[in-house]
């Protein structure tokens, strides 16, 4: 019943539909992989006011070259609570524009660290409000001068970077691109940066903290039981087809029609024998006939009579 599945046709349509399942499959795992990845960083989220601070040089590879930024390090460290102690550098400030905190746009400023090995790390010191309208230059906060500690969590390097001028003494910018920054550095850069939640001494309330939002998870385990339900689907319409094809497809009045696979029903048709035949036309001469028709019979019959 089931012998047209070894036809060339049948075993290049399981091939496609094994091939299809199977990259549902992978897609589904990497977006499982993914979904493990980010409630991971939710959880250091979380977990950053109830855990011990790392120090910064064991969560990042230490940079070795001036002007340029080291390993920026993966999302397995996203968000991990650091801390570090330095001296700030104003010389090397840089202030980034359009950056929205609660829906007011103004300005995230960062400020370099410099380590006492001669590394720097940047530092998110917070947002504050534009100077009138929404490009106006701010006014920042001196840093302080003296030795600094700083608690914060790990933000990686932002993508898609930006051009870096100069504008009001500071280096202005619109993204905070850790590698595109470090070339405006005298020193080897951390190739991430830091979002500092506490400092010694007290950072300036005119800062206000940056608010950290939590991935969305939940959207990545939708879309594994989305691609898992749809290579399930694409081997299951396979089966359902096959099924179909060799018991035929129900037709029109219920009963089963032939499929390629199955044989097919011989049509039935009335057998015609002589006696049959000889009722039909009695039964035409027998119903009373119009005028035309009696006209044209009698038309018939004269045509029909030998002259005399």
């Amino acid at each position: 019943m089931y012998r047209f599945l070894l036809t060339p046709r049948w075993l290049g349509g399981l091939a496609l539909a094994v091939a299809a399942a199977v990259a549902m499959v992978f897609l589904g795992v990497w977006q499982w992989h993914r979904y493990e990845e980010r409630t991971a960083i939710n959880n250091r989220i979380d977990a950053a006011d109830s855990v011990q601070a790392r120090p910064l040089t064991a969560v990042l590879a230490r940079p070795t070259v001036a002007g340029r930024a080291g390993p920026g390090g993966g999302s397995d460290i996203s968000w991990t609570k650091v801390t570090v102690s330095g001296r700030y550098d104003p010389a090397h400030e840089t202030q980034v524009r359009g950056r929205t905190v609660e829906g007011d746009v103004g300005f995230e400023i960062v400020t370099p660290l410099v380590l006492t090995d001669g590394t720097a790390v940047l530092v998110d010191r917070g947002w504050i409000p534009p100077a009138g309208d929404a490009l106006g230059a701010p006014e920042v906060p001196a840093a302080p001068a003296g030795p600094v500690t700083v608690v914060g969590q790990v933000h990686l390097s932002e993508s898609r970077a930006t051009a870096v001028t100069r504008r009001d003494g500071r280096l202005d910018t619109r993204r905070i691109a850790v590698p595109r920054l470090a070339r405006e550095m005298p020193y080897p850069v951390y190739g991430s940066y830091v979002l500092l939640t506490a400092q010694t001494p007290g950072a300036d309330p005119a800062f206000v903290p940056i608010p950290i939002d939590h991935e969305d998870a939940w959207q990545n385990a939708g879309y594994t039981v989305q691609w898992w339900l749809f290579a399930a689907m694409a081997l299951f319409a396979f089966g359902w087809q096959a099924r179909r094809e060799a018991h035929g497809s129900p037709g029109a009045d219920g009963s089963a029609s032939p499929g390629m696979g199955a044989p097919a029903v011989r049509a039935h048709y009335p057998e015609r024998r002589p006696g049959a035949i000889t009722r039909a036309r009695a039964a035409r001469k027998a119903r009373p006939l119009d005028r035309v028709e009696e006209s044209d019979q009698k038309a018939t019959t004269r045509s029909a009579r030998p002259p005399e």
